[in-house]
């Protein structure tokens, strides 16, 4: 009797949290101290318009931040290959010893095609590596260098139509 009561149930809440499918993964360079600035919180943000983030390593294989270690879990080659459709430099502590990798990063993925977002620090350092002169984006929070050059991004909403072109 109560199985027969249940049969037309799913088990599944009604209404309930439904998450984003991922229709794209986009690579983010590991950082001590990772923050995205005044933009707030972009890995949620970019979890809702369907895409996941997926850490490469800048230096150490893993990486830990306030007792959270970190796992990379794509590589350069994923960039090389395609197999990210975008890079994310997020904000952090300088590290000269990964600078080199993570301008090779930005200068690899470019040669790829791909669209680089930067944040706070990471704005200065893809500017660099893209021979792009850092006056032109020093205001700036975030950016995105894509085919069309770069161009400054000052709020979420900018920043989310360019997460939409992603993938």
């Amino acid at each position: 009797m109560n199985a027969q009561r249940n049969a037309g149930k799913s088990g599944k809440p009604r209404g309930g949290f439904r998450r984003t499918p991922i229709r794209a993964r986009v690579g983010l360079a590991m950082r001590r101290s990772m923050n995205f600035g005044p933009l707030g919180d972009v890995e949620q943000m970019m979890q809702y318009e369907g895409l996941s983030m997926a850490p490469i390593s800048t230096g150490d294989a893993s990486l830990s931040v306030g007792g959270v270690t970190v796992l990379p879990t794509a590589q350069m080659s994923d960039i090389e290959q395609g197999s990210v459709a975008g890079l994310v430099i997020p904000g952090g502590a300088p590290d000269p010893a990964a600078e080199e990798k993570v301008a090779k990063m930005i200068t690899t993925a470019r040669a790829n095609g791909m669209t680089v977002l930067a944040f706070g620090e990471g704005v200065l350092q893809a500017a660099r590596a893209m021979d792009i002169d850092p006056a032109s984006l020093a205001e700036a929070p975030g950016a995105v260098i894509d085919s069309e050059g770069a161009t400054p991004l000052m709020t979420r909403e900018q920043l989310a139509l360019v997460a939409q072109t992603l993938g």
